[in-house]
């Protein structure tokens, strides 16, 4: 069991997490929730023991329970093999240089290292070092990797085969709980299903942060929502689709109940105005100025004016003692909107018998057009040619053979898998005006606040940014553009799922041109469109 017990954390003074309590055992299946910058992988990083709370505690029965944490980014490290890659992130690199240090000490002093050598004995083999080598090969090999691959920098491995990478080390890993931060990222349908199907089986908990609706849907059994307002934790049962249900439902009668109280505490207020105009007024016009000079008539008129403030007193008691219901959360919200400024020509972009090489990688020849108005999904599995079939449309590579043609008034804005545009060394703010051709400076920052991008964002070099962070930075710049040809390569990684339906939605209403790539399913599903392409082994295998 891994326990968190009322969790606190602070970064100076900005409070993330207040008072979290989390249970995670065997076979615990949990989804974290929330906006992007909420907490969730500070949490994760508690959990795991790489951070400590300002408050509260994180606790692991017994304690030698074998907690992994796998970040959202692969962070190989200069020089790093996949195979050394594939053995840090499964733990066993740091439980066979602890095995080794107590090894070297049973020569010099057997009697105290004998217990801890047994320790990281213990844990060399619980974490699957004995064979890890033999398994590392028929992983990858599962997954898409050749095996000549486990010798070369992560570094020089493409994008696919980094994601590909990632879901091995997930694979291999023998945790008893997993902590895993976007696992979904950059991962084709083949790799999703593998994923599923490993995290179905597996013994030991799970904690999961994911943008995926449909693998938090087949995978997690409770939902933890981290709160923005209040920065606690709320737990739902069931997927996500439970999750939205039970989350719009309590709601909905949070609604209902602040509207009651409002109604009856406006009720109350126009009452008690009332009976205090009656017993002020009242009392002060009789004596003042009596209707006659007849002492009882006049004692009588006086004492029932006077009633009213024995109902102002009641009046104020119903009021004082009115449960106050709050009216529920309105966070920030992303509001999205791609509108073209003028049309391209009928014929977007086409390619004829058209080779690009990368590398050993060819693609083509291809042979494709695309027409003004066209939204096209282009899928198919990591390192099939995606990525390099948009860059060779765009004219972003070389031809080694056939023809490219770019349509007049084509007006192309792309969101790339690594969001390079805000990976640099240059402030956001400076690169967003540029590309944005947003020269005010108040103009400038008023836009990006509305993607959440505040002074403390936008000041910071490019690549000090979160992914999240930069890719509503693209995304900012895309809407400010008024781009007619949107080229979209797995635009919902690293974004939140408020983020992801908002997108959705700024999709179907766009009126231009579409290039989108992407592996969610969901995603797949809202936005229209016209026309599948599906490209494998660097070939277009149908266009349908």
């Amino acid at each position: 069991m891994l326990t968190a017990t009322k969790v606190t954390k602070a970064f100076g003074t900005h409070l993330v997490l207040d008072a979290v309590d989390l249970a995670v055992g065997p076979r615990s299946r949990l989804g974290l929730v929330g906006p992007n910058g909420i907490g969730k992988s500070t949490l994760l990083r508690l959990l795991a023991g790489l951070d400590q709370p300002d408050e509260g505690t994180v606790e692991r029965s017994p304690a030698r329970l074998e907690v992994g944490w796998l970040p959202q980014e692969v962070e190989a490290r200069p020089g790093e093999t996949l195979r050394g890659y594939l053995a840090r992130r499964t733990g066993v690199a740091d439980a066979e240089a602890d095995l080794d240090r107590w090894t070297a000490a049973l020569a010099t002093d057997p009697g105290d290292a004998i217990e801890p050598y047994t320790d990281a004995l213990d844990r060399f083999l619980a974490l699957g070092g004995e064979d890890l080598d033999a398994r590392a090969g028929e992983v990858c090999a599962d997954v898409g990797l050749p095996a000549d691959r486990l010798e070369v920098e992560m570094a020089a491995l493409s994008g696919g085969q980094q994601a590909r990478a990632a879901l091995a080390a997930i694979l291999l890993a023998r945790f008893d709980v997993f902590l895993l931060d976007e696992p979904t990222n950059n991962l084709d349908f083949a790799g999703l299903d593998r994923l599923e199907s490993f995290l179905a089986g597996l013994p030991g908990g799970v904690v999961v942060v994911s943008h995926d609706r449909e693998f938090l849907d087949r995978t997690v059994t409770r939902v933890v929502e981290l709160q923005e307002e209040s920065h606690k934790a709320v737990e739902y049962a069931g997927g996500w689709s439970d999750y939205v249900a039970a989350r719009e439902l309590a709601r909905s009668h949070q609604y209902e109940a602040f509207d009651k109280y409002r109604a009856e505490r406006s009720r109350l207020t126009d009452r008690l105005r009332e009976q205090r105009n009656w017993a002020v007024s009242g009392v002060s016009k009789e004596k003042k100025n009596p209707k006659d000079h007849d002492k009882a008539q006049r004692d009588f008129r006086v004492n029932r004016t006077e009633k009213q403030a024995s109902k102002v007193r009641i009046t104020e008691k119903a009021l004082a003692n009115l449960d106050v219901a709050e009216k529920p959360w309105e966070g920030w919200k992303l509001q999205l909107q791609f509108e073209p400024e003028g049309r391209s020509g009928d014929v977007v972009a086409r390619l004829d018998g058209a080779v690009v090489e990368r590398g050993t990688f060819t693609l083509g020849p291809v042979d494709l057009e695309v027409a003004w108005q066209e939204r096209v999904a282009i899928v198919g599995p990591n390192g099939g040619g995606k990525t390099t079939l948009l860059k060779t449309m765009l004219g972003e590579l070389p031809l080694v053979a056939g023809e490219r043609y770019l349509g007049p008034g084509v007006k192309v804005g792309t969101m790339d898998q690594a969001r390079g545009l805000f990976a640099g060394d240059e402030a956001a703010l400076t690169t967003f005006m540029r590309e944005a051709a947003m020269p005010q400076l108040a103009e400038a920052r008023s836009l990006l606040a509305k993607f959440g991008l505040t002074a403390r964002h936008v000041d910071r070099a490019g690549k000090r940014l979160s992914p999240g962070e930069r890719s509503r930075a693209t995304l900012a710049t895309l809407m400010a553009t008024g781009v007619n040809c949107l080229v979209l390569d797995e635009p919902t990684n690293h974004l939140d799922l408020a983020a992801i339906e908002e997108l959705e939605r700024a999709l179907d209403a766009y009126r231009g041109t579409l290039l989108l790539v992407t592996h969610d399913r969901r995603l797949l599903e809202a936005v229209e469109v016209t026309r599948t392409v599906r490209v494998d082994a660097g070939r277009i295998v149908s266009a349908q």
